[in-house]
Protein backbone atom coordinates (compact mmCIF):
# COMPACT_ATOMS: atom_id res chain seq x y z
CA UNK A 1 0.00 0.00 0.00
CA UNK A 2 1.29 3.65 -1.19
CA UNK A 3 1.44 5.90 2.25
CA UNK A 4 -1.30 8.40 0.43
CA UNK A 5 -3.29 5.08 1.61
CA UNK A 6 -3.24 5.46 5.12
CA UNK A 7 -6.81 5.65 7.37
CA UNK A 8 -5.95 7.73 10.64
CA UNK A 9 -8.08 6.21 13.28
CA UNK A 10 -6.05 6.01 16.26
CA UNK A 11 -7.78 9.65 17.39
CA UNK A 12 -10.99 8.11 17.02
CA UNK A 13 -10.84 5.36 19.76
CA UNK A 14 -11.23 7.32 22.53
CA UNK A 15 -14.15 9.25 21.04
CA UNK A 16 -16.12 5.87 20.04
CA UNK A 17 -15.16 4.54 23.83
CA UNK A 18 -16.16 7.28 25.45
CA UNK A 19 -19.34 6.99 23.45
CA UNK A 20 -19.67 3.04 23.98
CA UNK A 21 -19.61 3.65 28.25
CA UNK A 22 -22.20 6.18 27.85
CA UNK A 23 -24.40 3.94 25.91
CA UNK A 24 -23.93 1.17 28.03
CA UNK A 25 -24.92 3.19 31.48
CA UNK A 26 -27.93 4.54 30.14
CA UNK A 27 -29.25 0.69 29.11
CA UNK A 28 -32.28 -0.40 30.59
CA UNK A 29 -32.24 -4.21 31.94
CA UNK A 30 -34.64 -4.69 29.27
CA UNK A 31 -32.53 -3.30 26.66
CA UNK A 32 -29.12 -5.22 27.95
CA UNK A 33 -31.42 -8.17 27.00
CA UNK A 34 -32.03 -7.20 22.91
CA UNK A 35 -31.60 -8.73 20.55
CA UNK A 36 -29.26 -7.51 17.51
CA UNK A 37 -28.66 -7.96 14.25
CA UNK A 38 -26.10 -10.38 14.90
CA UNK A 39 -28.50 -12.85 15.04
CA UNK A 40 -26.59 -15.50 17.57
CA UNK A 41 -25.61 -12.18 20.39
CA UNK A 42 -28.27 -10.05 21.92
CA UNK A 43 -26.76 -6.71 23.49
CA UNK A 44 -24.80 -8.12 26.61
CA UNK A 45 -23.42 -10.67 24.34
CA UNK A 46 -21.74 -7.86 21.77
CA UNK A 47 -20.72 -5.95 24.89
CA UNK A 48 -18.54 -8.95 26.00
CA UNK A 49 -16.88 -9.63 22.67
CA UNK A 50 -15.88 -6.04 22.64
CA UNK A 51 -14.66 -6.67 26.18
CA UNK A 52 -12.55 -9.60 24.30
CA UNK A 53 -11.57 -7.30 21.99
CA UNK A 54 -9.68 -5.37 24.00
CA UNK A 55 -8.28 -8.34 26.36
CA UNK A 56 -7.26 -10.14 23.43
CA UNK A 57 -5.62 -7.22 21.50
CA UNK A 58 -3.58 -6.63 24.54
CA UNK A 59 -2.64 -10.04 25.31
CA UNK A 60 -1.59 -11.00 21.58
CA UNK A 61 0.06 -7.51 20.57
CA UNK A 62 1.49 -5.76 24.02
CA UNK A 63 2.18 -9.03 26.01
CA UNK A 64 2.76 -11.49 23.10
CA UNK A 65 0.47 -13.81 24.65
CA UNK A 66 -1.63 -15.81 22.28
CA UNK A 67 -3.29 -18.36 24.69
CA UNK A 68 -5.08 -20.80 22.84
CA UNK A 69 -3.07 -22.00 19.53
CA UNK A 70 -4.69 -21.86 16.23
CA UNK A 71 -4.00 -25.90 14.70
CA UNK A 72 -4.33 -27.53 12.07
CA UNK A 73 -5.81 -23.65 10.16
CA UNK A 74 -5.26 -25.02 6.17
CA UNK A 75 -8.10 -22.64 4.77
CA UNK A 76 -9.57 -19.56 5.22
CA UNK A 77 -12.79 -21.20 6.82
CA UNK A 78 -10.56 -23.18 9.12
CA UNK A 79 -9.52 -19.75 10.21
CA UNK A 80 -13.01 -18.45 10.39
CA UNK A 81 -13.69 -21.41 12.20
CA UNK A 82 -11.60 -21.29 15.03
CA UNK A 83 -12.24 -17.40 15.82
CA UNK A 84 -15.51 -18.10 15.97
CA UNK A 85 -15.34 -20.72 18.91
CA UNK A 86 -13.16 -18.69 20.26
CA UNK A 87 -15.62 -15.65 20.33
CA UNK A 88 -18.64 -17.84 21.29
CA UNK A 89 -16.77 -19.76 24.27
CA UNK A 90 -15.69 -16.28 25.70
CA UNK A 91 -19.57 -14.91 25.62
CA UNK A 92 -21.18 -17.78 26.65
CA UNK A 93 -18.74 -17.44 29.95
CA UNK A 94 -19.09 -13.55 30.19
CA UNK A 95 -22.91 -14.14 30.67
CA UNK A 96 -21.76 -14.81 34.45
CA UNK A 97 -20.76 -11.67 34.28
CA UNK A 98 -22.85 -8.23 35.41
CA UNK A 99 -23.86 -5.53 33.32
CA UNK A 100 -22.32 -3.06 35.45
CA UNK A 101 -19.16 -5.10 35.42
CA UNK A 102 -18.59 -5.33 32.09
CA UNK A 103 -18.73 -1.58 31.72
CA UNK A 104 -16.27 -1.02 34.19
CA UNK A 105 -13.70 -3.74 31.83
CA UNK A 106 -14.56 -1.55 28.93
CA UNK A 107 -14.03 1.43 30.34
CA UNK A 108 -10.67 0.03 31.77
CA UNK A 109 -9.19 -2.26 29.05
CA UNK A 110 -10.56 0.58 26.41
CA UNK A 111 -7.77 2.85 27.68
CA UNK A 112 -5.14 0.68 27.96
CA UNK A 113 -5.49 -0.92 24.73
CA UNK A 114 -5.57 2.34 23.09
CA UNK A 115 -2.60 3.88 24.68
CA UNK A 116 -1.09 0.41 23.25
CA UNK A 117 -1.91 0.93 19.70
CA UNK A 118 -0.56 4.53 20.05
CA UNK A 119 2.99 2.91 20.93
CA UNK A 120 3.22 0.78 17.27
CA UNK A 121 5.30 2.09 14.10
CA UNK A 122 2.46 2.44 11.80
CA UNK A 123 4.57 0.52 8.84
CA UNK A 124 5.79 -2.21 10.93
CA UNK A 125 3.93 -5.40 10.04
CA UNK A 126 0.91 -6.22 12.09
CA UNK A 127 1.00 -9.30 14.36
CA UNK A 128 -1.81 -10.84 12.12
CA UNK A 129 -2.67 -9.50 8.71
CA UNK A 130 -6.22 -8.54 7.48
CA UNK A 131 -7.45 -12.05 5.93
CA UNK A 132 -10.69 -10.41 4.88
CA UNK A 133 -8.76 -8.32 2.46
CA UNK A 134 -6.83 -11.00 0.83
CA UNK A 135 -3.31 -10.15 2.73
CA UNK A 136 -0.85 -12.44 4.28
CA UNK A 137 1.05 -9.69 5.40
CA UNK A 138 -0.51 -6.06 6.89
CA UNK A 139 1.22 -2.82 8.13
CA UNK A 140 0.16 -1.64 11.83
CA UNK A 141 -1.96 1.05 10.44
CA UNK A 142 -4.42 -1.03 8.43
CA UNK A 143 -4.33 -3.52 11.37
CA UNK A 144 -5.74 -0.53 13.56
CA UNK A 145 -7.97 0.71 11.30
CA UNK A 146 -9.47 -2.99 11.33
CA UNK A 147 -9.64 -2.82 14.95
CA UNK A 148 -11.47 0.51 14.73
CA UNK A 149 -13.92 -1.28 11.89
CA UNK A 150 -14.54 -3.81 14.67
CA UNK A 151 -15.17 -1.05 17.68
CA UNK A 152 -17.63 1.09 15.13
CA UNK A 153 -19.45 -1.74 14.02
CA UNK A 154 -20.67 -3.28 17.32
CA UNK A 155 -21.03 -0.17 18.79
CA UNK A 156 -23.86 0.50 16.02
CA UNK A 157 -25.22 -3.34 16.63
CA UNK A 158 -26.34 -2.34 19.95
CA UNK A 159 -27.64 1.19 18.97
CA UNK A 160 -29.58 -0.07 16.62
CA UNK A 161 -30.86 -2.95 18.78
CA UNK A 162 -31.93 -0.04 21.31
CA UNK A 163 -32.60 2.49 19.17
CA UNK A 164 -30.12 5.08 20.08
CA UNK A 165 -28.20 6.65 17.30
CA UNK A 166 -24.66 8.46 18.16
CA UNK A 167 -22.26 7.49 15.80
CA UNK A 168 -23.66 7.56 12.07
CA UNK A 169 -21.65 10.96 11.38
CA UNK A 170 -18.99 11.53 9.09
CA UNK A 171 -16.09 11.49 11.63
CA UNK A 172 -17.09 7.96 12.89
CA UNK A 173 -18.23 6.30 10.15
CA UNK A 174 -16.17 7.19 6.72
CA UNK A 175 -12.94 5.84 8.36
CA UNK A 176 -15.15 2.59 9.09
CA UNK A 177 -16.40 2.61 5.76
CA UNK A 178 -13.36 3.85 3.85
CA UNK A 179 -11.30 0.79 5.50
CA UNK A 180 -14.28 -1.94 4.69
CA UNK A 181 -13.12 -1.17 0.98
CA UNK A 182 -10.15 -2.76 1.25
CA UNK A 183 -11.88 -5.56 0.90
CA UNK A 184 -13.80 -4.19 -2.74
CA UNK A 185 -10.91 -5.55 -4.94
CA UNK A 186 -10.28 -9.02 -3.35
CA UNK A 187 -14.00 -9.53 -3.64
CA UNK A 188 -13.47 -9.17 -7.53
CA UNK A 189 -10.13 -11.12 -7.59
CA UNK A 190 -11.94 -14.03 -9.38
CA UNK A 191 -14.20 -12.20 -11.39
CA UNK A 192 -13.24 -11.81 -15.27
CA UNK A 193 -13.61 -8.64 -16.93
CA UNK A 194 -11.78 -6.73 -19.69
CA UNK A 195 -9.30 -4.56 -19.37
CA UNK A 196 -10.18 -1.24 -18.07
CA UNK A 197 -13.84 -2.10 -17.17
CA UNK A 198 -14.21 0.05 -13.44
CA UNK A 199 -16.60 -1.47 -11.17
CA UNK A 200 -17.97 1.90 -8.41
CA UNK A 201 -19.71 1.84 -4.89
CA UNK A 202 -21.53 4.53 -3.90
CA UNK A 203 -22.67 4.72 -0.55
CA UNK A 204 -25.04 7.76 0.14
CA UNK A 205 -25.81 10.64 1.90
CA UNK A 206 -22.85 13.50 3.12
CA UNK A 207 -21.42 10.35 5.22
CA UNK A 208 -20.77 8.51 2.31
CA UNK A 209 -18.53 8.58 -0.72
CA UNK A 210 -17.33 6.81 -3.89
CA UNK A 211 -14.77 4.09 -4.63
CA UNK A 212 -14.11 2.52 -7.66
CA UNK A 213 -12.06 -0.87 -8.90
CA UNK A 214 -10.27 -1.33 -12.57
CA UNK A 215 -9.40 -4.63 -14.16
CA UNK A 216 -5.95 -4.05 -15.16
CA UNK A 217 -3.38 -7.14 -16.20
CA UNK A 218 -2.62 -7.64 -12.66
CA UNK A 219 -6.05 -8.30 -11.65
CA UNK A 220 -9.02 -5.69 -10.02
CA UNK A 221 -7.05 -2.36 -8.42
CA UNK A 222 -8.19 0.12 -6.65
CA UNK A 223 -8.70 3.24 -8.61
CA UNK A 224 -9.63 6.88 -6.74
CA UNK A 225 -9.87 8.92 -9.90
CA UNK A 226 -13.47 10.26 -10.59
CA UNK A 227 -15.40 7.66 -12.81
CA UNK A 228 -18.57 8.66 -13.76
CA UNK A 229 -19.32 6.64 -16.20
CA UNK A 230 -17.76 3.74 -14.81
CA UNK A 231 -18.76 0.31 -16.23
CA UNK A 232 -21.18 -0.86 -13.03
CA UNK A 233 -22.58 0.55 -9.87
CA UNK A 234 -23.81 -0.11 -6.63
CA UNK A 235 -25.66 2.51 -4.66
CA UNK A 236 -26.25 1.49 -1.28
CA UNK A 237 -27.38 3.81 1.75
CA UNK A 238 -24.99 3.60 4.97
CA UNK A 239 -27.80 1.23 6.96
CA UNK A 240 -27.46 -1.03 4.52
CA UNK A 241 -23.88 -0.86 3.73
CA UNK A 242 -22.86 -1.34 7.46
CA UNK A 243 -25.52 -4.33 7.71
CA UNK A 244 -24.43 -5.91 4.36
CA UNK A 245 -21.01 -5.49 4.52
CA UNK A 246 -20.85 -7.54 8.18
CA UNK A 247 -22.71 -9.92 7.16
CA UNK A 248 -25.59 -9.31 9.03
CA UNK A 249 -27.90 -9.19 5.70
CA UNK A 250 -27.17 -10.93 2.74
CA UNK A 251 -26.90 -9.89 -0.61
CA UNK A 252 -30.78 -11.20 -1.55
CA UNK A 253 -31.98 -9.05 1.37
CA UNK A 254 -30.96 -5.66 0.58
CA UNK A 255 -31.79 -5.98 -3.25
CA UNK A 256 -34.34 -4.00 -2.83
CA UNK A 257 -32.56 -1.33 -0.96
CA UNK A 258 -30.09 -0.66 -3.67
CA UNK A 259 -29.72 1.41 -7.02
CA UNK A 260 -27.47 -1.31 -9.55
CA UNK A 261 -26.44 0.22 -13.00
CA UNK A 262 -24.61 -0.60 -16.20
CA UNK A 263 -23.33 -4.32 -16.03
CA UNK A 264 -25.78 -5.25 -13.28
CA UNK A 265 -23.91 -8.91 -12.91
CA UNK A 266 -20.75 -7.09 -11.83
CA UNK A 267 -22.60 -4.14 -9.70
CA UNK A 268 -24.43 -6.77 -7.60
CA UNK A 269 -20.78 -8.60 -6.94
CA UNK A 270 -19.90 -5.90 -5.03
CA UNK A 271 -22.79 -6.78 -3.03
CA UNK A 272 -21.04 -9.55 -1.89
CA UNK A 273 -18.19 -7.67 0.01
CA UNK A 274 -17.82 -8.69 3.64
CA UNK A 275 -14.80 -7.24 5.81
CA UNK A 276 -15.55 -9.37 8.88
CA UNK A 277 -14.00 -12.75 9.22
CA UNK A 278 -16.72 -14.73 7.92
Amino acid sequence: MKNDAIIETLHLFPVLDSKLIALLDSLSTEEWERQTVASLWNVKDIAAHLLDGNLRGISVSRDKHFGEKAENIHTYQDLVGFLNQLNMSWTNAARRLSPRLLTTLLEITGKAYSEHLNSLNLWENAVFPVAWAGQEVSPNWFHIAREYTEKFLHQQQIRDAVGKPGIMTKELFYPFIDTLMFAFPHTFSKIPAANGTVVSIEISTAIGGVWSIVKTETGWNPDNSKHPNAHAKAMIDPDTAWKLFSKSWKPEQVIDKVILSGDVSLARQALNIVAVMA
